[in-house]
């Protein structure tokens, strides 16, 4: 692989575009297949990237990267219409930063395996705002000598970089990591709604949390933005968070591990987007709150 091999991208969201556009900064080759919101797409193309039609012309590159949803998006992109696996030639590699069902991931690797192709599961944390400054952090699955060879691609977005262990580990862990988070989330939104009700100032509740041991990026980029009106401090949806969570419970019964705080969590974003908060910002738990338990708290 050479140092600046091509690459093919699908998903150009909130995450996705900061990447795309970094990879073109860095002297990438970059295609692109378009989806629905065009509204991201002209700086890239103006910095040298190329609109296709179709996924097989992605598949011309060295490297396809992946930047959807999870694993039902990931499923239509390998298995659908104009699909990659039926495009896909030896020696391509195929990377995956979405948050996906492992088992999913497993059948897709070795469904590309067959084909000479190599199917790499890097998950991303942080957030748009580090996506567009290059800072995102990876969590890679992947054998030693292609980690090796990937890490200049990664470098040109990612700020930590981390091998993980053999391929599909990069998936797992990051069910882990989002698990351990949205939990987080879920609790503060609770604690929150009851120290309102209680009559608590929450700036003081704010103040205290933030000087212990409980204190947490969770619950900065949650509550602290909260008490100035802003319940975008956290940009990733409700409804991903759900997904994320109940493909946290699946990996649970399939090994066998209790998931008892993980289902609680989990339900309270069921919730949340039952009732019509699953496209909003995982800070709007405290709106969901402060409907359930009658009460407002949150500066408009």
């Amino acid at each position: 692989m050479s140092s600046n091999p091509s690459i093919g991208f699908i998903g150009l969201g909130m995450m996705g575009h900061g990447i795309a556009k970094n990879l073109l900064q860095k002297g990438f080759a970059l295609r692109f297949k378009a989806h629905r919101n065009r509204s991201t797409l002209q700086d890239l193309l103006d910095a040298g990237a190329v609109e296709v039609d179709t996924r097989a012309a992605l598949a011309q590159a060295d490297i396809v990267i992946l930047c959807v949803t999870g694993s039902p998006q990931v499923e239509e992109i390998v298995y659908g219409t104009d699909g990659l696996l039926a495009a896909a030639r030896p020696g391509l590699t195929v990377i995956d930063h979405s948050t996906a069902e492992p088992a999913s991931s497993t059948r897709i690797r070795n469904d590309f395996a067959a084909k000479g192709v190599k199917f790499i599961d890097a998950p991303l944390a942080r957030t748009p705002k580090e996506a567009e400054e290059g800072r995102l952090n990876t969590m890679v699955g992947a054998a030693d000598a292609d980690f090796e060879a990937l890490r200049p691609v990664f470098a040109a977005f990612c700020e930590n970089i981390i091998h993980v262990g053999p391929p599909g580990h990069g998936h797992v862990l990051k069910l882990v990591n989002n698990m351990l988070a949205m939990t987080q989330a879920a609790a503060i939104a609770e604690a929150m709604a009851t120290a309102a009700k209680a009559g608590l100032s929450l700036q003081k509740v704010f103040d205290v949390i933030s000087a212990g041991g409980v204190n947490s990026g969770i619950f900065q980029m949650m509550v602290g933005k909260a008490l100035q009106g802003d319940l975008g401090g956290l940009k990733f949806a409700i409804g991903n968070a759900q997904k994320d969570l109940r493909y946290y419970t699946h990996l649970t019964e399939m090994l066998p591990t209790s998931s008892f705080i993980a289902e609680a969590a989990h339900q309270s974003f069921v919730q949340a987007a039952n009732l019509g908060y699953g496209d909003k910002f995982i800070a709007s738990l405290l709106e969901v709150q402060e409907q359930l338990s009658n009460v407002k708290f949150v500066p408009r």
